[in-house]
This record gives C-alpha cells, structure tokens and sequence, in this order.
C-alpha cells in the first residue's frame, strides 16, 4: 500500500453507555494518530443502539478535533436522505474550519429504512433524495445561491474535494467516478441469492471498475476500502474474542431476516463475514489476498463485528500500525503531540 493513507473507523459500539462510547472512540481516534494513522472516520446511526452508537458525527469529530492535531476526520457516512442539505452545508464548513480543514465528507443514500419515518421521509424515495441533496450541498459548498441570494458562510470550497460516496452497487460506483468524488467501498456485502460464494473482492471489482471507467479524464481517483481487522498477540487471544462478537453479529443478522450460516465454527463465522482477525502475520497473510486492495487509495480498518473490548482495539491499533500496514508498504506519519499534550510545552 505504498503512497496509500491507513485509517481507523469506529461505530462507536464499544460495551458502554453513551457518554463513556463518545470517550472511549475519542480515546482511540488519538491513539491511531499517536501511531501515525493518516484518517478516522466515524458512522452515523439513528435509533439503534446496537447497529451504531452515534447519530450526530460532526458534533463528535467537532470535539475530536480539538484533542487532535493531524490525523484526518471523516465521516462514514452522513446519510444525505434524512439531513437538510444546507445544514450539513453550514455544520461541515465550520467544523473543518475549527479542524484546521482536516474534514472529509463520506454520504451515502442508506439507513434502515424504519429512521425514515421520523425525518417525515419515505424510504423507497431515498433514491432521488440522495441525488436532490447532494446536489444542494456541492452547490453550497461552490458559493452557489442558495435562495433569495443567501450563500454559504463560511465559504467551504475545500470541501468540494472531500466528497466520497458510499455505495454497494455497480451504478453507485458510476455516479462517484463521474463526479469526481471519492468512493467507499464496505468491510462486508450481502452475496447475491444465486452466488452465495462469491468473495468480497470480486462483488466488489465491478463497483471499482465503473468507478474508474467514469472517472473524468485527469481526475485524481480516489477509494477507500473499509476492512475488519482485529489483531492480537496471540492467535487464540484474536479467536476468543473474533467468537465472542460474531456470534452477537449473527444474532443481529438472524433478527433482520438475513441468516449467517453457523455450521463450521468460528472460522466459517470469519469468513462470512470478511473478517481480518489473528496475529500480525495472520493478518498480513489474509490482506496480501484481497486484491481490491492493490487499487484503493485509502485502507481503513474497524473492529465491528469483533467489536473486543477497548484495551483490546488500543492494542489492535498499535499492531496494525507497527507490523501489518508497514508489511503492505504504508509508511507511517511522524509521531505529534496531542494539543492538551502541546499547551504543557
């Protein structure tokens, strides 16, 4: 992965009630910039505790801003449907104004589709919504009227430059690489009813293809591939707790109508749900043959669904940042101060 960035990714899903999640995701974006992360990106869930534990993103990264320094801050994603476009115009320009333009804006059209009723939305039109605000938004950021001859203060045209669209499909991969936006592609996907064996890679080669098919000649690509990944010390310690959080996954899934084959074990829990888990070179190993990875720009880890416990991730982040990203060609930032860390200087 040489010249790529490495990210961290959390949902804030750590064993917590809400106010020590905020800490504790907080905790861990600084620890992945004290080991020279060069992204963090955080989800947005509306009403679930256990699908996502954070429905206002910029409100958090506003506060991991100001315990951080360097390390980019992005959001993975907004789900574009259920906002005013021109309030996320106006809340991202000023957060990347007080992060010191360190923002990148992940959207996406999704969410379960029961939060679209208490926006006053319907999901079968999340469609045509995602399109309508999204063009709102790049036409705020441009310094475009935004009626009456109301325009964007403060001004964000950084941002036009920081959009990366999430998508599962091989038109929304077209729709990103037309535009000129980033693209993100997910940790996992549902396999299709007829090809229930396909590996992630190759549902995932169309998307990037069409991105780059349609990318406007002389554009810079620009892709992000999430991946769970959970390293440990030891290969039994990453089992134990690989079991432990899949097994929450599959029940999860059983109780959205989408059943995970349990038969086989931990491994075949692992394999199904696209899991990176074991030692460093266990790691490495199982990265080295996903080859979506040789064509992404960004490669960002999570721990969902292993989801361990937070001393478990700090270690986790450490190891991805010391022996498995470096082993793939990343070459780490320079260490930095936090900014409580600076104002003792």
């Amino acid at each position: 992965m040489t010249g790529r960035r490495l990210g961290f990714f959390t949902r804030l899903l750590d064993d917590a009630p809400p106010a020590e999640r905020y800490r504790l995701a907080a905790e861990q974006i600084a620890h992945a910039e004290r080991h020279g992360f060069d992204t963090a990106w955080v989800a947005q869930h509306h009403f679930s505790e256990t699908e996502g534990g954070l429905p206002a993103p910029l409100v958090f990264l506003a506060h991991v801003a100001a315990r951080t320094s360097r390390i980019r801050l992005g959001t993975g994603i907004i789900t574009l449907p259920l906002e005013h476009p021109v309030r996320v115009a106006e809340d991202t320009a000023v957060l990347d104004q007080l992060s010191g333009g360190r923002l990148e804006v992940g959207v996406g059209s999704g969410g379960t589709p029961s939060s679209f009723a208490a926006f006053g939305r319907d999901s079968s039109e999340r469609a045509a919504l995602y399109a309508d605000h999204l063009a709102v938004l790049v036409n705020a950021w441009s310094g475009g009227d935004l009626g009456g001859g109301n325009r964007l203060h403060p001004a964000a045209p950084r941002l036009l430059d920081a959009v990366w669209e999430a998508t599962f499909s091989v038109g929304g991969g077209e729709r990103a690489g037309r535009a000129g936006n980033g693209l993100m592609l997910s940790r996992t996907q549902p396999r299709p009813k007829d090809a229930p064996d396909l590996t992630l890679a190759e549902i995932q080669r169309p998307i990037v293809d069409a991105y780059y098919e349609h990318l406007p000649a002389g554009a810079t690509p620009r892709i992000v591939a999430s991946r769970t990944a959970f390293v440990a010390d030891t290969r039994e310690e990453a089992l134990r707790h690989a079991e432990a959080g899949l097994a929450r996954a599959v029940r999860h899934f059983e109780l959205g109508g989408f059943p995970v084959p349990a038969d086989g074990g931990v491994e075949r829990l692992i394999a199904a749900f696209d899991v990176h888990v074991g030692t460093p070179d266990d790691v490495i190993a199982s990265l080295r043959a996903d080859p979506t990875l040789d064509r992404v720009t960004d490669l960002v880890f999570q721990v969902h669904s292993v989801d361990p416990p937070h001393p478990r991730i700090l270690r986790s982040i450490e190891l991805l940042a010391t022996e498995v990203a470096p082993a793939l060609g990343w070459t780490p930032q320079p260490p930095t101060a936090s900014p409580t860390e600076l104002s003792r200087t």
